[in-house]
C-alpha cells in the first residue's frame, strides 16, 4: 500500500496543510492546521506529529501524546492517538487502518502495552472505525468524547 508517516518540513508543509477531511467530518477531527496549534499549545502531552504520505503525496495526518505521564483529566496517555485524518479524496482506500498499524508498531518499540484514543459518538463518526481495529470503548471520558483502549499485549 505504501503508507509512510513522514515529518512535517518546510518543503512539504503546505501540502500536508491542505490535507482534509469531509466538512461533516470537521465536528469529529480538527483540521491540520488547528491540530499543529493544539501541539503547540499543549506542550506536556508530549506532541508527535507525522505527515501521512502515500506514493511521494500527503493523504492524512496522525499525531500522538507520545509516551505521557497521564495527568487526568487532561492528559491521557501514555500513549494517545490524539488526531488521525484522512483526506477526504483518500478515505475508502485502507490509509487510517495503516497509520494505526504503524502507530502500533512504532509506540510497541517504545515499550507500549495499550493504546488510547477518543471519539464523539454520532452519525459519520468514527466509532465503527475504532472498533474494526480492536479499541475497545472503556467507561471513561475525554474532552466530552469516549475514551477507547487498544491493547498492544502480541
Amino acid at each position: 500500500m505504501g503508507v509512510t508517516l513522514q515529518q512535517i518540513t518546510d518543503n512539504n508543509i503546505r501540502a500536508v496543510l491542505a490535507v482534509r477531511t469531509t466538512p461533516e467530518q470537521e465536528r469529529f477531527v480538527s483540521p491540520v492546521a488547528q491540530s499543529l496549534t493544539e501541539a503547540a499549545e499543549c506542550p506536556e502531552a508530549n506532541p508527535w506529529f507525522r505527515a501521512v504520505f502515500v506514493d511521494q503525496r500527503p493523504v492524512g495526518f496522525v499525531m500522538l501524546g507520545w509516551d505521557v505521564e497521564p495527568q487526568p483529566p487532561g492528559l491521557v496517555g501514555p500513549w494517545f492517538l490524539w488526531k488521525l485524518l484522512i483526506d477526504h479524496r483518500h478515505q475508502g482506500r485502507g490509509y487510517g487502518k495503516e497509520v494505526v498499524r504503524e502507530v502500533v508498531r512504532l509506540t510497541r518499540a517504545e515499550g507500549a502495552t495499550e493504546l488510547l484514543t477518543s471519539y464523539a459518538h454520532g452519525e459519520g463518526g468514527p466509532e465503527g472505525f475504532y472498533a474494526r481495529l480492536g479499541f475497545i470503548p472503556t467507561i471513561e471520558v475525554h474532552d466530552g468524547e469516549i475514551l477507547a483502549r487498544l491493547d498492544l499485549h502480541e
